[in-house]
């Protein structure tokens, strides 16, 4: 509760800071109209550049405002129907979300990967470290659709598919997540992945299945079993956390009177690649023509168009 408390206290006076400031800017401006001086206006427009700076990102502070939201994240794909059209999509929608981690210098590590029986992987799940690697990446959770002309089709036609995104916040030692040994099923396999020459030799990898739940967790990409146990511990942790938020959520949804779909839900976002080039986020209705720059981790006006909108939906709500 201090802790709160001294934080909110340090917050107003980041604002209060940027009033004074942008106070003191307005009255530079108007004895600037009143006695010409090419020296001050430059400096003026160095300092509103600078205020407009702060203001952006003491802006964007606001939009992490939930219970989870600084904390690192767990992101996981998954290659919806369609083959090898839809892993190959798997695929891609990975290397984007890792260069958007490196555009942050998040660190990233793979935890769990399924190749594609001909090209691309199955699902994925990633470890994104860093201050609000959750609350941005939280945005990006549903179906992502691509549209465009298959490499992997030889009459060149037109193909679409779909991709499940899930991210899941980590849930760190103080968080009440309790795990029932009693009613977890441990598996041990043989790695499926690229690997050292101790990776695929021996039964490394782990799976752990909540009985009660029926939430699954795996790692493989680590080269001890103990080592892989504890990402799909972590893993486990978390999915169990989003549960929990999910049921709270659903339950405050119920009494509002909303209806909740079940299932995967609708597309959040569109990828066109042919006949034209397009990624559209059917939430904001924000897009891009830019479809390359999206594609290699430019996420962040999308993220942030999300993530305002969800404010904006509380406000109303309250």
């Amino acid at each position: 509760m201090l802790r709160e408390a001294d934080g909110l206290r340090s917050e107003l006076e980041v604002w209060r800071e940027l009033l004074v400031r942008s106070d003191d800017l307005l009255a530079a401006v108007e004895l600037l109209y009143e006695a010409p001086d090419a020296e001050l206006e430059a400096e003026l427009e160095r300092d509103a550049a600078t205020l407009e700076e702060d203001f952006r990102r003491e802006r964007t502070a606001l939009l992490f405002s939930g219970d989870y939201d600084e904390r690192p994240a767990l992101l996981s794909i998954s290659a919806g129907a369609g083959g090898t059209e839809a892993t190959d999509w798997t695929e891609m929608l990975l290397r984007m979300y890792l260069r958007w981690a490196e555009r942050h210098r998040f660190p990233t590590e793979i935890l769990d990967q399924q190749e594609g029986e001909q090209a691309g992987l199955k699902s994925a799940t990633v470890a994104v470290n860093g201050r609000r690697a959750y609350g941005w990446l939280r945005a990006e959770r549903g179906v992502h659709r691509l549209v465009r002309i298959s490499p992997f089709d030889s009459q060149n036609r037109r193909q679409t598919t779909f991709a499940l995104v899930e991210v899941l916040p980590e849930a760190d030692d103080d968080v009440e997540i309790e795990l029932d040994w009693d009613h977890i099923r441990v598996d041990t396999y043989r790695s499926q992945g690229a690997g050292g020459q101790h990776v695929n030799k021996t039964d490394s990898a782990v799976r752990l299945t909540d009985l009660k739940t029926g939430i699954v967790a795996q790692s493989q990409n680590e080269r001890s079993q103990t080592q892989n146990k504890e990402m799909a511990i972590k893993v486990l942790k978390a999915r169990l956390l989003e549960r929990a938020l999910e049921e709270k959520e659903e339950a405050v949804r119920q009494l509002k009177g909303e209806h909740v779909e079940a299932g995967w839900g609708n597309q959040i976002r569109s990828y066109v690649l042919h006949p034209y080039q397009m990624v559209k986020d059917l939430r904001t209705n924000y897009e891009t023509g830019n479809t390359s720059a999206v594609l290699d981790g430019d996420l962040d006006a999308f993220m942030q168009a999300e993530l305002e909108r969800g404010i904006g939906e509380e406000t109303v709500a309250k």
